[in-house]
């Protein structure tokens, strides 16, 4: 039966040639797979060799775990499949959730703040009444035409455009 295995931190420039005549001198290889990356089309720096006979592959393993390869020691594990997660790694510490425990943070819930407004300036903010006088508007409609019924007689002239201005417009102007 064949049997896979790993090959890690291989340097980036090997080549499959390489990695195939390195392995050969174990025994026959029946595959070698090196993973490259999608955009640039380099080297990853990892491979799988499979093996024919299981000896070759335990010998593979035991010879050339941790043996230096174009300056970078090998990782050379048997592979495992690809749904099976790896195998788990020591506990986590438990979470305290007392938080009566000291633990020497300066954060969280029962850290005081750090500034707080005094509640007289926000009461005074909201009795405040408006920076400028209000002005009421007279009740009814406004009227800027020449009938305006405001006492107001005086002559109208057209513009060079077609606009109504008045004739003592300079008078009334308060730019």
């Amino acid at each position: 039966m064949a049997v896979r295995l790993f090959v890690g931190n291989l340097p980036y420039d090997v080549t499959e040639v390489e990695l195939r005549a390195h392995f050969a001198a174990i025994g026959p290889l029946s595959y070698l797979s090196l993973a490259t990356d999608r955009d640039t089309g380099k080297p990853r720096g990892f491979a799988f060799v499979e093996f024919s006979a299981r000896a070759d592959a335990e010998d593979a393993m035991r010879r050339l775990h941790n043996q230096a390869f174009k300056g970078r020691p090998l990782a050379v594990n048997e592979a495992r499949a690809r749904d099976a997660q790896a195998p788990p790694r020591a506990p986590r510490p438990p979470v305290v959730a007392d938080p009566s425990t000291d633990t020497g943070w300066d954060f969280g819930p029962e850290a005081a703040p750090r500034r707080r407004r005094t509640p007289a300036k926000r009461a005074a903010h909201a009795e405040r009444g408006p920076k400028r006088p209000i002005y009421k508007r007279a009740p009814g409609p406004v009227r800027f035409s020449a009938g305006d019924e405001d006492g107001d007689e005086e002559e109208e002239v057209r513009g060079a455009h077609g606009a109504r201005q008045r004739a003592d417009a300079d008078a009334h102007d308060t730019a």
